[in-house]
């Protein structure tokens, strides 16, 4: 089974009580100056819709079962956002255990938008330090309760690809989705690689996985591929057609079903004339220095 509902995730009616294996999700970044400027009135806001959303998840998931967090703190105009320490709190607050923190490092020379550390080349003094973040988190929060296993046989995780590529460790170094893919332009998606570690790890074979922030559609992708049923949600209804690319006309369990609700918006090409609004200024800035 795979369902796509495009509409807001703070309501996921769609989905029964106990009934998702796995939920691994990465929200959007608070207000991101190059990936979702201004998406947010005020930092509680969003703080709101993580917790709201985090109910959602807590009455879906199976017992026993965990939610999957990719996410990192975000700096505007000079502020760090701690959304993680954030997250936790409110994961906790609403029964969750907190389980596990694995640390995503990407390569040295990833570059995204711009390099925080270019801050001190132009002003090579004290005071102007921000290093480069090449890191993010994932954050595992399990519902208590016993979880039931199920096709243990065939869910059963390859142990020396778990040695060989080091699954083992709290840091996990894998190459990140880089700003010139196709599918950058619209999100900011995580690495397919990441998806299917951690799907692998924390679901079985026949499980329901469940994004509540579907982006480009990656952890629906790498689902199916898994042979796990996938339900998406995604607030941008332009995002339709990427997610359709992305997952096919035709899945391992047949043709998708795609709901629009009323709730939907479209806010992808809004977002996108803000970032080159943004993107010309800094380029403006950078010449008349």
């Amino acid at each position: 089974m795979m369902k796509v509902i495009f509409g807001d995730s703070r309501n996921m009616k769609e989905v029964k009580d106990n009934s998702v294996g796995l939920v691994l999700t990465s929200p959007p970044y608070y207000n991101a100056p190059f990936d979702f400027p201004d998406l947010f009135p005020s930092y509680a806001d969003y703080l709101s819709l993580l917790n709201d959303v985090g109910k959602e998840i807590f009455r879906v998931l199976e017992e026993g079962r965990v939610a999957v967090f990719v996410t990192a703190d975000v700096r505007i105009h000079g502020e760090l956002y701690p959304i993680v320490a954030d997250l936790i709190k409110i994961m906790q607050s609403l029964g969750f255990k907190y389980q596990e923190r694995i640390i995503w490092k990407k390569p040295e020379g990833y570059i995204r938008i711009s390099r925080r550390s270019g801050v001190l080349i132009q002003h090579p003094y004290p005071l102007y330090y921000y290093p480069d973040n090449v890191y993010e988190d994932i954050l595992v929060f399990k519902k208590p309760g016993k979880f039931i296993p199920r096709n243990k046989e065939e869910s059963k995780i390859d142990v020396n690809k778990f040695q060989r590529e080091k699954w083992y460790l709290s840091v996990w170094e894998i190459a990140n989705v880089r700003p010139q893919d196709k599918y950058s332009k619209y999100s900011a998606p995580f690495p397919e690689e990441l998806a299917r570690r951690i799907i692998t790890l924390y679901s079985y074979v026949g499980d329901t996985v469940l994004d509540p922030f579907a982006g480009t559609g990656t952890t629906l992708k790498v689902a199916n591929e898994l042979k796990r049923n996938a339900i998406g949600y995604e607030i941008d209804l332009e995002l339709k057609d990427i997610i359709l690319e992305r997952i096919g006309v035709n899945t391992l369990f047949g043709k998708p079903q795609i709901i629009e609700r009323e709730d939907a918006k479209r806010l992808r090409n809004k977002l996108r004339e803000k970032i080159e609004e943004k993107l010309q200024r800094k380029g403006l800035r950078e010449r008349n220095k």
